[in-house]
Parts: structure tokens; C-alpha cells; sequence
């Protein structure tokens, strides 16, 4: 399903996209040696609830996953990149944590994810793939605007992800977002400029660039949800909620 949203829907994802922000901006100051993941999940669960807002995750039970998901944000550290079940891990210094939450409220959805590292140590090269996947969503939001196409997304963060020395998984991406987390459009991390679909305003998309340092290649956890680097290389990811207007593409989980 392609949901397009009414000025009433887009304002209310103005406020769900601010939250949605303004809590990974309080995990990220939170998150130091000694913090626990599941410290960040019960700190989530409690400025969700704050909010009268709702976990798009804690009952989610999609094909890929196996049973609910169960926790209210995915915690990814160094070789976890996409859907990090928290778990009962004690952040060192020098990790790479992913921050990736998605909250609806007054029935709409908003989805960002945030890369950082932990502590005092900034090893160089986790520094250049957060760098440049941060860069690479830059891109892609700029390349989304009404009559543009998603494999013009695609292809200027596919441009600059390669560039920087990446390979590219094309499994997992982007996607169109609304009432719901997941819907169509799927955005994938590369592709041909001026195919698939045409954007309109009022769609919303969540463009998640990530990558891993040295292969293309996913392996699961045994806990069936968490997906890491096949070769135990970094990783690291980005992802923001965009509406596309008349004038162009408005972030909604810019952090203020």
C-alpha cells in the first residue's frame, strides 16, 4: 500500500517526527561506558509512554522477525546494523551504537535512526561510515522532491555510499511510512535514476542509508531478529522520516 496523507495527517507526523527526535537525541547524551542496553529500552519505553504515544516495535511480528519483537528500540552495537534486540550488554568504550526507533501517535508513524560512538576512543573508520552514511542520506532526502522518482533516491544514496568505498546490501532499505511503520514504496540503498515510482506531496518515506565496512553480506542472531556484518566488520546506519511537499522533501525527525 502507497499511502498519501492530508495536511491534518502531515501535521500530526510533524509531531511524531519531533518526538521521535527528541528521544534518540536524550538516549544518544544518555549512552556512556557502563550504559546497559537494556537500560535504552527501558528509557524509551518510558518517554514513549510520557508522550501518549505508541511503540511501532514492541508488538511487531513481521515475516522476517521471529515473534514479537518485544522491546521498544533496536540496539545495534559495532557488527549489529539493522533490527538489534536489546539485550543484556554493558557499552565499552569506543563501541559503535545504532539507535533505530520508530513511534506513532495521534495515528501516525515516524522512523529515524542514529550511529555514534561510545565514549572517549573515535576509531577513524567507524567515524568515516557513520560519516558517510549520514552524507548519503543527505543525498538522498535532497534528491526527493514531487515528480522526482525513488530510484533517484536510491541512486544518489547508492552514488555516495559507493564512493566512499562501500558495498551495498540491497535486502533491507527504506520505505514508505504513514499509519503504519512499513509500507510501499521500498527505497533500496541503490538504483537507476528516473525509475519506479513517481513521489507526490503529502507521501512520506523513511530513508535509512547503513552499511558495513567490508562486505555486502547479512547473517542473523540466533534471537531470529538481529542482523550483523557477515565478516564481524562495523557498521552503521542513518534514517530520517521525510514528507514530500510542493517545494521539495521537509525532514521530520530533524532534531532541534
Amino acid at each position: 500500500m502507497i499511502e498519501i496523507l492530508g495536511s491534518t495527517e502531515l501535521a500530526r507526523a510533524r509531531e511524531t517526527g519531533a518526538l521521535v527526535a527528541g528521544i534518540l537525541q536524550t538516549l544518544k547524551s544518555r549512552s556512556a561506558v557502563g550504559t546497559n542496553l537494556l537500560e535504552i529500552d527501558r528509557w524509551t519505553e518510558a518517554m514513549i509512554v510520557e508522550a501518549g504515544a505508541q511503540s511501532c516495535y514492541v508488538d511487531y511480528e513481521p515475516s522476517f522477525g521471529r515473534g514479537p519483537f518485544g522491546h521498544y528500540i533496536c540496539t545495534g552495537v559495532n557488527d549489529a546494523v539493522l533490527h538489534g534486540l536489546p539485550v543484556d550488554y554493558t557499552l565499552a568504550d569506543g563501541d559503535l551504537l545504532s539507535l533505530d526507533l520508530a513511534v506513532s501517535k495521534g495515528g501516525v508513524a515516524a522512523d529515524s535512526a542514529i550511529s555514534f560512538i561510545v565514549g572517549e576512543s573515535k576509531p577513524a573508520e567507524s567515524v568515516a561510515m557513520i560519516n558517510a552514511t549520514e552524507r548519503a542520506l543527505s543525498a538522498g532526502i535532497a534528491a526527493a522532491g514531487p515528480g522526482a522518482r525513488i530510484g533517484d533516491i536510491s541512486h544518489a544514496i547508492g552514488s555516495v555510499l559507493s564512493e566512499a568505498g562501500y558495498l551495498i546490501n540491497t535486502e533491507f532499505g527504506g520505505h514508505g511510512i504513514g499509519s503504519t511503520m512499513h509500507q510501499d514504496p521500498h527505497v533500496a540503498n541503490t538504483g537507476r535514476p528516473g525509475r519506479g515510482y513517481k513521489l507526490r506531496p503529502g507521501l512520506m518515506l523513511a530513508l535509512e542509508p547503513w552499511v558495513m565496512a567490508d562486505t555486502a553480506e547479512l547473517v542473523t542472531d540466533d534471537d531470529g531478529w538481529t542482523l550483523r556484518s557477515a565478516t564481524g566488520c562495523r557498521t552503521a546506519h542513518s534514517e530520517h522520516t521525510i514528507a514530500i511537499t510542493d517545494n521539495g522533501a521537509e525532514i521530520l525527525t530533524l532534531p532541534k
